[in-house]
């Protein structure tokens, strides 16, 4: 008898299982990052909800394989591998250029008749604001010197020069999907968008967040932490608590 994981288990990481729960959050990660990064809020969630976190091609244990540098291509292929998750009510929480590919995602399920019940996009402008950045294009050096800048990649694979040469080709496919993403014209979603930020993240406007109203028909707020671009790591219990708190308790 095979012994062969079912292949869609490459992209999850269920860091501390719930199987009572009710409700899985389904995060992803920034340029950049992977799943681990969600370690401290799978924690802080832990029992109330089941947190799924994608773990992308090119890094962890997916080292060798090729990295998608298309978010549509990336969120076609993240649809079909969570479709053993659609048994159960279904939350989505990006970070970054996360938050673009959950708002894709939840686009291609709402699409198919399986919208999700809530969308939290985090530190993130909306879809209808082009971003102008083309950090992608630059040499090998000056992308790791925007790296570092932005200190959103695993500390020890920062450490290390030889370490961080390994993920930067999946690195650059990243930026290259974050920064050539355009949002296709189409209906605003039906489920409600939180949009979280760091009140310090000099990256963004209040009106590149406040426009995220413009691409539900749901509810909408926006909620402010203190911190910059990666504010969740200083503020992990305050943004488990705002999660819950807009999850209706007869629902988790």
């Amino acid at each position: 008898m095979s012994t062969a994981k079912p292949e869609h288990d490459a992209w999850i990481r269920r860091f501390h299982p719930a199987p009572e729960a009710r409700t899985r959050v389904l995060c992803l990660p920034h340029a950049g990052g992977s799943a681990s990064y969600f370690f401290p809020l799978s924690a802080a969630l832990s029992s109330s909800v089941e947190v799924c976190a994608v773990q992308y091609p090119g890094r962890g244990e997916r080292l060798n394989e090729s990295a998608v540098n298309s978010l549509e291509a990336l969120a076609d292929q993240i649809v079909d591998a969570i479709s053993s998750l659609r048994g159960r009510r279904l939350v989505l929480f990006g970070h970054s250029m996360g938050a673009a590919l959950a708002f894709e995602i939840a686009r291609r399920l709402e699409a198919q008749g399986d919208a999700p019940s809530a969308l939290f996009v985090s530190a993130r402008r909306a879809p209808s604001r082009p971003r102008a950045e083309r950090f992608h294009l630059l040499s090998d050096i000056d992308l790791l010197k925007e790296i570092r800048r932005l200190n959103g990649t695993d500390s020890e694979v920062l450490a290390d020069d030889s370490v961080l040469s390994l993920f930067l080709p999946a690195i650059r496919s990243d930026f290259t999907a974050s920064e050539t993403y355009s949002c296709a014209p189409g209906s605003a979603l039906t489920c409600p968008i939180f949009t979280f930020f760091g009140d310090q993240d000099t990256d963004l406007t209040r009106d590149d967040l406040e426009a995220w109203r413009d691409h539900t028909a749901g509810d909408f707020e926006l909620r402010g932490f203190p911190g910059g671009h990666f504010y969740i790591g200083d503020q992990v219990s305050a943004v488990a608590e705002a999660v819950l708190a807009r999850i209706q308790p007869d629902d988790r």
